[in-house]
């Protein structure tokens, strides 16, 4: 396994804190969410009954990761942006491994160490496996592999699982699809898992569980920068709050401070007011139609080759690729 080095965010992470809690509406960006105990928290969401997208999506891939493998004629590049613990990969690693013999596999994350923790359990699970893990920013990552191309030019298949797609505004979405398009080639596909409109009330459940694990990942931000920063967050003072907008199909993601306070952060000489009941905008989670999935390929330049979903539509994976040239 070879990777890059840790990425250090500190210095960005310092900024983006200034800008999002001096903004007339502020924010914090929901990349600084997942430190070390922040990842492990959101591996805890993904277990609460009412958070269904990991579980959908593990069914989906483990039905269709035969037909995945047969894509190709020669072992492809399995590639994943933000693998993560890459517990759902697994299926299409032991599917690709199982038709083609052996299989590359290059994971891009932007930790490192999660890259070696999840890296050295591939290796010892699938004796046929090679993993070639990227310390990157996504796009970044994928770059760096496509100027490996001319030396290994085995097809990709790039995995892009977990709805990521929904942390992105809708516009914003079809700007990264077309970034990632550029790096790719006619015979490579990416596969994006993506959460499908549904009712608001199974929504607003599965980003606030009843145990209480997202709001306890939301409030780890305030600890990080308590711990990182030299801020003086009381985390009791802010409460969580996600709701569904339906007409904009996402779900919002607020700290609200529950009193009038003053709050420090050292390392900005800085200290911010917030109003009773002023909210800190988080994330939002967008879902998408058919219709809306279609759009948003044609607008990257990507067109749909196949779907999967779970029986109801309630999640679907989908197989995009470079528009086959007319004759």
């Amino acid at each position: 396994m070879t990777a890059g080095p840790e990425l250090d965010t500190r210095p960005e992470f310092l900024e983006d804190v200034r800008a999002g809690l001096c903004a007339e509406r502020k924010r914090l960006s929901c990349r600084y969410l997942y430190d070390e105990r922040g990842s492990k928290l959101f591996e805890r969401i993904c277990e609460q009954p009412e958070y269904y997208p990991t579980r959908l999506e593990a069914e989906i891939l483990e039905r269709i990761a035969p037909e995945l493998a047969a894509l190709f004629d020669e072992p492809p590049r399995l590639v994943e942006l933000g693998s993560g613990s890459a517990e759902k990969t697994r299926l299409v690693i032991e599917a690709l491994i199982a038709r083609h013999g052996s299989l590359l596999f290059e994971p891009i994350d932007i930790s490192r160490s999660a890259l070696e923790l999840s890296s050295q359990g591939l290796l010892e699970e699938f004796p046929e496996l090679e993993v070639h893990a990227i310390a990157s920013e996504y796009v970044a990552g994928l770059h760096a592999l496509s100027e490996e191309c001319e030396i290994s030019p085995a097809p990709w298949l790039v995995a892009w699982l977990g709805s990521s797609i929904g942390n992105f505004h809708r516009t914003a979405a079809a700007d990264f699809l077309r970034r990632l398009r550029n790096e790719l080639r006619p015979a490579d596909f990416l596969l994006v898992g993506v959460d499908m409109r549904k009712d608001a009330s199974v929504l607003e459940a599965a980003y606030d569980d009843e145990a209480g694990v997202t709001r306890a990942f939301m409030k780890n931000l305030l600890l990080r920068m308590n711990r990182e920063l030299g801020a003086e967050f009381d985390p009791d003072a802010f409460r969580y709050e996600a709701t569904y907008d339906e007409e904009l199909g996402r779900v919002e993601m607020h700290l609200l401070s529950e009193r009038a306070q003053r709050v420090l952060i050292t390392s900005l000489g800085l200290e911010v007011d917030f109003a009773a009941g002023e909210a800190v905008h988080l994330e939002n989670s967008y879902k998408y139609s058919g219709e809306e999935i279609e759009a948003l390929a044609k607008s990257a330049g990507f067109e749909v080759r196949r779907h999967w979903d779970d029986g109801e539509d309630r999640f679907r994976e989908v197989l995009l690729a470079l528009p086959k040239e007319s004759p």
